[in-house]
């Protein structure tokens, strides 16, 4: 909580309208450990110039995130204009049968998605009435995640437009090597916002 108050506070401590970027629920090394989304122990350090005591971690869609905000002006510049949330503000992880921990999003079983998509729905509720701008929404994710936010729109009508981009972390993963193209991208539909 100390982490998230010194966050919030250094870059949204204004009345300032912002556009809100959803992901999917927070990541076991991101904001399961800082509690802001797409935010890394070391990102914070090193990107916000925030504190943090515990174990370092790293979270490669951290790494792309701050690559792009830095991109796009740094963490002032971005977070003047954008907040970072999730559908799901809690992150699910499931343990492999080899033992290992692995991330699981809210959408990973049909029985999780119907149980939670009602809290989805007030979750989405909460970040609009923050002041949020509603002309736009972006998604991160181009596939499940996209495609619940457009449902719950289509039937509750939170923004006039949804814009997807891929997930940083499926970047990351997959298209490392076109990691410019991706910051590009982010960068051109953001400034389409402005």
């Amino acid at each position: 909580m100390t982490i998230a108050d010194a966050f919030y506070h250094k870059y949204y401590n204004d009345n300032d309208a912002r556009h809100l970027i959803l992901g999917i629920n927070p990541g076991r090394f991101g904001g399961g450990i800082t509690g802001i989304p797409f935010t890394d122990p070391k990102r914070l350090v090193s990107e916000c110039h925030i504190a943090y005591e515990g174990k370092p971690a790293h979270e490669p869609s951290s790494v792309f995130v701050y690559e792009m905000i830095n991109a796009f002006g740094g963490p002032e510049a971005f977070y003047k204009k954008f907040y970072i949330n999730s559908l799901f503000p809690l992150g699910f992880t499931k343990v492999e049968a080899n033992g290992k921990e692995k991330n699981y999003n809210y959408y990973d079983s049909k029985e999780l998605l119907n149980t939670v998509t009602d809290a989805i729905i007030d979750n989405i509720n909460k970040q609009v009435a923050l002041g949020i701008g509603t002309d736009v929404c972006f998604c991160f994710g181009t596939g499940k995640n996209e495609n619940v936010l457009r449902r719950l729109n289509n039937e509750h009508g939170f923004f006039k437009e949804i814009v997807a981009l891929e997930h940083p972390r499926f970047i990351m993963q997959y298209k490392a090597m076109s990691k410019q193209f991706y910051i590009d991208k982010y960068l051109s539909a953001f400034h389409d916002c402005e």
